[in-house]
């Protein structure tokens, strides 16, 4: 770290602290009874976190009074924006009427039915409560179908909390693992024939999220299809997040039909969610009349409030046309941020598709996460800084829109970048 950022970054901290004593102590007091006063990894930051209190439409009011307008969207589960009435009338109305059944309910059918007619891979689908399980259901699915036990997956990617391969992972699920580099076709070609008899699944984001928001290639993808096909291997798309990102996802965007998908985050309307489905002659194994049946037990899989709200969600707010807009909007906002980054002349540019956003702090392409320069300093102080203008988006300079956002929302976003960039530019050209 130059001695410019430290001394930036020490400032910046020493204001946010001053700022911000509520919810310094309620994070020194949450240290009582939860590791470091946290459940949820991904939201430590230093010198701690901004405690909320709620939430309505496209802004968040934390604990000190200080209202933000929300960029991170949850990580993607926040697509809806906060307190959305179609969300919040659907879910009420679930409460109203009662939970924890014990049994089927009128909500998990319609649900996935929407899910089944957007999405073009999934003839059928199970519940599950989170994109990790979803995952993991995926993974064994495709080891018990293909009777092959390894999987490959790429550097970078995330797929839940035991399936994270962004660096060091002790908790990972032990599986035989194959692990390439993503957007590379000659290489990822080679490991597949390779390991090709082994290989039950290859699992992808095909836009690497928490890895730095990069695309993956057209060639890459379809590379993926055509020797996976040819080799008997099962194409995994983790939708998770990249669901939101058309009116079918990446696969109706790109016209590549895997064989399982798995799904997570905004569909549950801000409710716990996962998903996982595929071509029926996979999934009619968990039919519980099937010969060879497959077990998938979980309380609360179709629990009332996230079906109702799920149902609800697709039906009447993230239409195709709204998908289709919050993504145009999410691409003018990318487009203007590398304006900004171009006319400042700082190292930085935007990374992304539609709206998931990337911020990095170096200049030339990066096409795969190896290739991102960590700038753990200067993502920190990018962070903080907007924060103090009342801008909140994720420590690693991650964003996902939400269809609450407004023009001018974006538009002030902009003005709060171009502001602190102009003024740390000589500490940013390099």
């Amino acid at each position: 770290m130059s001695a410019g950022i430290e001394a930036a970054l020490r400032a910046a901290e020493e204001r946010y602290a001053e700022a911000n004593p509520r919810s310094a102590e309620r994070i020194s007091t949450a240290a009582g009874s939860m590791p470091g006063g946290n459940t949820r990894t991904g939201l430590h930051y230093s010198p701690f976190p901004v405690t909320f209190v709620g939430g309505q439409g496209q802004h968040l009011t934390d604990l000190d009074g200080h209202v933000y307008t929300d960029l991170l969207g949850e990580y993607s589960a926040g697509l809806y924006g906060h307190s959305h009435p179609a969300i919040i009338g659907a879910a009420r109305k679930a409460l109203d009427e009662g939970m924890a059944f014990g049994g089927p309910n009128t909500y998990d059918v319609e649900f996935a039915d929407l899910l089944s007619a957007r999405f073009p891979s999934v003839d059928l689908l199970r519940f599950t409560n989170s994109g990790t399980e979803a995952n993991l259901m995926a993974i064994a699915t495709a080891r018990e179908v293909t009777g092959r036990g390894s999987v490959l997956v790429f550097q970078g990617g995330y797929h839940g909390s035991v399936l994270s391969f962004r660096g060091a992972a002790p908790l990972n699920v032990p599986y035989p693992l194959v692990v390439g580099s993503f957007n590379d076709v000659a290489g990822t070609v080679a490991l597949l024939e390779q390991h090709g008899a082994d290989l039950a699944a290859v699992v992808v984001e095909p836009v690497i999220g928490g890895g730095g928001v990069i695309p993956g290639t057209p060639e890459f993808l379809h590379a993926l299809r055509d020797t996976t096909s040819r080799l008997g291997i099962l194409l995994v798309f983790d939708e998770v997040m990249t669901s939101r990102l058309g009116p079918s996802g990446i696969q109706g965007r790109t016209g590549i039909t895997p064989e399982l998908t798995t799904f997570g985050k905004y569909l549950g309307g801000g409710f716990t969610f996962g998903a996982f489905g595929g071509a029926r002659g996979i999934m009619e194994r968990y039919d519980p009349g099937h010969p060879t049946t497959l077990g998938h037990p979980g309380t609360f899989n179709n629990n009332t409030i996230t079906m109702a709200a799920g149902a609800a969600g697709l039906r009447e707010v993230f239409t195709p046309e709204e998908a289709v807009a919050l993504n145009e909007r999410g691409d003018g906002l990318r487009d203007a941020l590398n304006d900004v980054f171009a006319d400042v002349g700082v190292a930085m540019q935007a990374t992304g598709l539609g709206s998931l956003v990337g911020i990095h702090f170096q200049r030339g392409p990066i096409e795969r996460p190896e290739q991102v320069r960590p700038a753990d300093d200067e993502r920190a102080l990018l962070h903080l800084e907007l924060i103090a203008r009342g801008y909140y988006i994720a420590r690693r300079g991650y964003l996902a829109l939400s269809i609450a956002l407004t023009p001018a929302d974006l538009r002030g976003f902009v003005a709060a970048v171009r502001d602190v960039v102009a003024e740390h530019a000589a500490l940013l050209r390099d």
